[in-house]
């Protein structure tokens, strides 16, 4: 599949990211130091929306709702739910997954994710 454009780079702050939907999928796009980065938009533990979790040291993204870490570049998990205290149990139906990650352009101001 092409690149699909999502939104103007001025649209998302530095240390920022912005939601969207792409063909049906829940993406979110991230301006980091580094550039521009784009996740599922679903945390891997119970498929709560990322989009309102707090940028942490500037690589990672932290669940609002388990506190599940992943790093944004990468998608890989760094601590996987832990809140609130119990939750563990749960953890071992769920075990730790990645987040899917895509390709980010930016092409004269624009954004855009190849799914």
């Amino acid at each position: 599949m092409a690149f699909q454009s999502v939104c103007s780079e001025e649209e998302i702050p530095l240390n920022g990211k912005k939601a969207v939907r792409i063909n049906g999928e829940k993406i979110l796009i991230f301006h980091l130091e580094d550039g521009f980065f784009a996740t599922q938009n679903q945390c891997t533990h119970l498929f709560m929306p990322l989009g309102k979790g707090k940028i942490l040291d500037g690589n990672k993204i932290q669940c609002p709702f388990h506190r599940a870490r992943f790093d944004i570049r990468t998608g890989e998990v760094i601590d996987w739910a832990n809140f609130p205290p119990g939750i563990q149990l749960l953890n071992v139906i769920r075990g730790e997954k990645a987040l899917k990650t895509y390709k980010v352009n930016v092409d004269a101001g624009q954004i855009t994710v190849d799914l």
